[in-house]
C-alpha cells in the first residue's frame, strides 16, 4: 500500500505498537494512487487518492463472523490452499518442533496400540542418527543461500530464474541399489536351497557358503514374527530372512508347517513369471513370431502399393505444379486380419465369415513349403511353448499345437468372436509408473477396485528378456480383472510383443501406452510422441489386435501441447481399428499434471467414441468428483490414479457413496498391509526389504497430501489443493502429515526396522518434498 506523506509511516507506526496480526485487522479503504474508473474519464489521466483506516478486530468479532469468513480469509491469503479447520493451523517452525520433540513420547504410545504381530519400533526411536536420516534437498539449500545473498544480487532476472519453484524429476539423485546391501557378506543362494546344492561358480564365488559366519555379520532380525511363515507355512528365505528366529529350528534349519503348506497347493499365487528357459530363447532371438511375421509382410505390401500412389500424386501435382495437401495423398488402408468395430458390437446376425485363410495367413489353394519340424515342449509357469527345430537352427513359434487339430487351430480367430469384458461403470486403476507396483494394488483390491493393470513395461526390454521388466507382468491371484500396458514406437516391436505375451501369461486385456509425457519415451516416438504420428499408431493398433485372443485398449490424453487438443480426431479412427476401449487423460502432454482436467472435452470425446466405450482420467479424490463425472459427461466409467495414490480407500468412497474419516490407526495398519505384501512380493531377506523401503517411501510422498475429513472446513479435499501446516488429532496423525523426507523415513522405520548406514532417498518428483 503506497503512502504519500509522512502521515502515512506514522500511522503505520501506530499500528505496530497496536499489535495484532495484520489479517485480523479490516480495510476500510484502498490507500494506493489509482485511475479513475469512470468510463468518461478513461483518458482524462485523473488520479485520485484516498485515506487510510485500519479498525483492529477485537476477539469478540472474530469469534462472531466464525470459521467461515476465517476460511475465506485463508483462502484469499493463501490459493491453492486447502482450507482447515482454525483450531488445527500451526505454522512451518511449530510443525516440525512439534514432530521432533513429541517423537520419543508420544509415537511410543501410539505404536503400541497401532502395531500389529507384536512388532517392536526400536529402530524408531532408539536407534543412532544416521547422517542420512538428516536429508535436506538440494533446493531447500539453494533457496536458503539465495535468501541471504538476495540483497546483493542485481541480476534480477537471473535471481529470479534461481527462485523457481522446484518441479519435474529428480533424475540425479543419488540412491543405492537394494542389491548392493550385504553385497560383500551375502549368503549364496546354493547354501540357501534345501536341500543345499553344489555351487556352480565353486572356489570363484563371490558369495559366502559358511552359514555361521554368514550369522556373525548379518543384522538383526526385525520382529519375532515372519509375514511368509505365518501365511503359508515356509519361508523360502531361510537363514537369510530378517525374521529368521521365528522359523529357524536346531542346526539352522528351515522349519515347515506342512498343514499350512496343504492349502496353498492348488493355488498360483503370482502368475505371469518368465522362466530360464523362455529368458534364454530371447535372449538368443530364437523366437519366431509367426503370426506377427505374416501381419508384417501383408502391411509393407500395402505400405508400398501406398507410396507408390502418393509418388504418382506427387510427380502430377508436380507437373500441373498445384499444392499438395494431406487430403490430397490420403490413400484408404484395409487390413482383413482387423474387424471393425461394428463387427466386434454386432449380434449372432453379423457372424458370416467373409474370409477363407488359414492360420498361417496363406490361402487354401496356394502352396505351401513344407519343412520336417522337430517338436519338444518347454514349460514357462503354467504355460506352455512349443519348440521347434528347423534343420539345424532351433527356433521357438508361439503357435501351441497339442492334441488333436479342431477348427480353432485352422480357422483365423475373428475380433467378434475374441474374448469381451465388460467396462461399464467399473472402478479402472490407472497403471502407475514406480508405484503401481503389484503391493500396491493389492491393497486398492481390498478397498473395491474393479479393475487393475500392471506398470508401463517396454516392449523392446521384453523382446529381449531383462527379468526387471517381465517383474512389471506379474499378477496377484487376487486381480481378478487384469491387464498390462506396453509402451512402444513401432509396429514390429509392438505386435510382436503382443504375440509372445499373448501365448505366454495371463491377462484378460492389454493397454497401449499413448500418454506418457517423459521425455525419454517421447522423444523416441513413444506415448504422446504415437498421437502426433497417427498412421504408426493405426498400424501399431491394427497389428496388435491381429496376434490377440484379448481385448485391446488404449490410454490417452487430450494432445500434445496446451490449448491444442487432437483427442477427437484420433479416437474415430481407433475407434474403427477394433479398440475395446479408451481412457482419455484430461490434460496434455505440456501441462502433465497441472491446472485442471477437462472434463468438458473427455465428454465431447466421448460422443464420438459411441458406441466404444470411453472412460475419464484426472482429478477424482472422492466419491464427488466420480459422480459429477458420470453425471455431466457421457463416459462409461472413471480412472483413477493420484486419488489411489493420496487415499487408496477412495474406491470404498465411491461404492458406498460416503465420505470416510479415516483414522491415523487404520492408515497404519494399510501401511502394514503393503509392508506385508512387499515383504511377499521382493522378499524378507535384507534385499527384500530395503526394496519394499524404497516403494513405501515413493508412496508416502504422495498419501502426505490427504487431509483428514474431520479436519477440513469444506468438503471434499480438492486434487489440486496443497496442505497447509496442521496438527493433527493425535502425533500419528500429524507425522503422517509432514512433507519432509526425513519424517517419512521415521515412518518406515517403524515398519521396516533402521535404515542402512550408507541409506539415502530422494522421491521422484521434487515437489514432492520440502521443509
Amino acid at each position: 500500500i503506497g503512502l504519500r506523506s509522512g502521515a502515512g509511516s506514522q500511522k503505520r507506526s501506530e499500528l505496530r505498537r497496536e499489535g495484532g496480526d495484520r489479517s485480523a485487522r479490516t480495510r476500510v479503504a484502498v490507500g494506493k494512487r489509482r485511475r479513475c474508473t469512470r468510463s468518461e474519464c478513461n483518458t482524462c489521466g485523473f488520479r485520485t487518492a484516498t485515506s487510510i483506516i485500519y479498525k483492529p478486530k477485537t476477539q469478540s468479532t472474530m469469534a462472531e463472523e466464525g470459521d467461515a469468513n476465517n476460511s475465506t480469509t485463508y483462502g484469499m491469503t493463501n490459493p491453492g490452499v486447502a482450507a482447515i479447520k482454525p483450531p488445527y493451523h500451526t505454522t512451518k517452525d511449530h510443525f516440525h518442533e512439534y514432530i521432533n520433540s513429541g517423537r520419543n513420547k508420544d509415537l511410543n504410545v501410539a505404536d503400541k496400540d497401532n502395531l500389529k504381530d507384536g512388532e517392536a519400533i526400536e529402530g524408531a526411536c532408539d536407534s543412532p542418527e544416521h547422517k542420512a536420516k538428516k536429508i535436506k534437498l538440494e533446493e531447500s539449500d539453494e533457496n536458503e543461500s539465495e535468501k541471504d545473498n538476495g540483497e546483493l544480487c542485481q541480476n534480477k532476472g537471473e535471481h529470479k530464474q534461481n527462485n523457481k519453484k522446484a518441479r519435474g524429476q529428480n533424475k540425479n539423485r543419488p540412491h543405492m541399489k537394494p542389491k548392493h546391501y550385504e553385497y560383500d557378506r551375502k549368503l549364496c543362494t546354493s547354501v540357501c536351497q534345501e536341500p543345499p546344492r553344489k555351487c556352480y561358480f565353486g572356489d570363484k564365488c563371490r558369495f559366502l557358503h559358511d552359514v555361521s559366519k554368514y550369522l556373525e555379520s548379518k543384522p538383526s532380525d526385525l520382529g519375532d514374527h515372519c509375514y511368509l511363515y505365518n501365511t503359508y507355512g515356509k519361508c523360502r528365505y531361510g537363514v537369510t530372512c530378517r525374521y529368521a528366529k521365528s522359523h529357524i529350528g536346531p542346526d539352522n534349519k528351515n522349519l515347515v508347517n506342512e498343514d499350512l503348506m496343504k492349502t496353498w497347493e492348488k493355488t498360483v499365487i503370482v502368475r505371469n513369471s518368465l522362466s530360464k528357459e523362455l529368458q534364454q530363447v530371447l535372449r538368443k532371438k530364437k523366437f519366431y513370431f509367426n503370426k506377427s511375421e505374416q501381419y508384417l509382410k501383408a502391411s509393407n505390401k500395402d505400405n508400398k502399393s501406398k507410396c507408390a500412389e502418393e509418388q504418382a500424386i506427387v510427380g502430377t501435382a508436380m507437373e500441373m505444379k498445384l499444392p499438395i495437401s494431406d487430403s490430397n495423398i490420403t490413400v484408404e488402408e484395409n487390413d482383413s486380419s482387423v474387424g471393425s468395430q461394428d463387427n466386434i458390437m454386432a449380434g449372432p446376425q453379423s457372424l458370416s465369415c467373409t474370409e477363407n485363410t488359414l492360420d498361417d495367413g496363406h490361402p487354401p489353394g496356394e502352396k505351401q513349403r513344407t519343412v520336417e519340424l522337430k517338436e519338444t515342449t518347454i514349460r514357462s509357469g503354467t504355460d506352455a511353448v512349443k519348440a521347434k527345430t528347423v534343420k539345424d537352427d532351433k527356433l521357438i513359434t508361439s503357435a501351441i499345437t497339442l492334441g488333436v487339430v479342431t477348427d480353432e487351430d485352422i480357422i483365423k480367430l475373428r475380433s467378434c468372436e475374441k474374448k469381451q469384458l465388460n467396462f461399464k461403470d467399473k472402478l479402472y486403476l490407472a497403471p502407475l509408473t514406480t508405484c503401481g507396483n503389484l503391493p500396491f494394488r493389492r491393497i486398492c483390491k481390498s478397498f473395491g477396485a474393479d479393475i487393475t493393470c500392471g506398470e508401463m513395461a517396454m516392449c523392446t526390454k521384453l523382446l529381449q528378456g531383462q527379468s526387471s521388466e517381465w517383474a512389471l507382468l506379474k499378477r496377484h491371484y487376487t486381480e481378478d480383472v487384469f491387464g498390462v500396458q506396453l509402451e512402444g514406437a513401432f509396429p514390429d516391436t509392438m505386435t510382436k510383443c503382443a504375440e509372445l505375451l499373448n501365448q505366454n501369461i495371463d491377462v484378460d486385456f492389454v493397454d497401449i501406452n499413448v500418454g506418457c509425457p517423459i521425455d525419454l519415451v517421447y522423444h523416441k516416438g513413444g506415448g504422446c510422441g504415437l498421437m502426433n504420428r497417427l498412421n504408426k499408431l493405426e498400424q501399431i493398433v491394427k497389428g496388435m489386435n491381429s496376434v490377440l485372443d484379448v481385448p485391446l485398449t488404449v490410454k490417452i490424453r487430450t494432445g500434445v501441447y496446451e490449448k491444442v487438443n487432437i483427442a477427437h480426431k484420433i479416437i474415430p479412427n481407433l475407434r474403427d481399428c477394433g479398440l475395446s476401449l479408451i481412457t482419455l487423460h484430461g490434460r496434455s502432454r505440456e501441462q502433465r499434471y497441472t491446472k485442471l482436467s477437462d472434463w468438458k472435452y473427455i465428454d465431447y470425446c466421448a460422443q464420438l467414441a459411441n458406441p466404444m466405450p470411453l472412460f475419464g482420467n484426472g482429478d477424482i479424490l472422492s466419491f464427488e468428483d466420480a459422480n459429477r463425472a458420470k453425471a455431466e459427461t457421457r463416459v462409461s466409467g472413471v480412472m483413477i490414479a493420484r486419488g489411489a495414490l493420496i487415499k487408496p480407500w477412495i474406491f470404498t468412497e465411491i461404492k458406498e457413496q460416503r465420505h470416510w474419516d479415516i483414522s491415523s490407526r487404520e492408515r497404519f495398519e494399510i501401511l502394514q498391509d503393503f509392508r506385508n505384501y512387499g515383504l511377499e512380493h521382493w522378499g524378507s531377506d535384507t534385499q527384500g526389504v530395503e526394496k519394499s523401503r524404497k516403494f513405501l517411501l515413493e508412496w508416502l510422498s504422495f498419501l502426505c497430501r490427504y487431509i483428514p475429513v474431520g479436519l477440513l472446513e469444506r468438503l471434499p479435499q480438492r486434487i489440486n489443493e496443497r496442505p497447509p501446516y496442521y496438527l493433527g488429532r493425535d502425533y500419528l496423525e500429524t507425522l503422517m502429515a509432514s512433507q519432509n523426507v526425513s519424517d517419512w523415513v521415521k515412518i518406515s522405520e517403524m515398519l521396516l526396522g533402521p535404515v542402512p548406514p550408507n541409506f539415502t532417498f530422494l522421491p521422484k518428483h521434487k515437489a514432492n518434498s520440502y521443509k
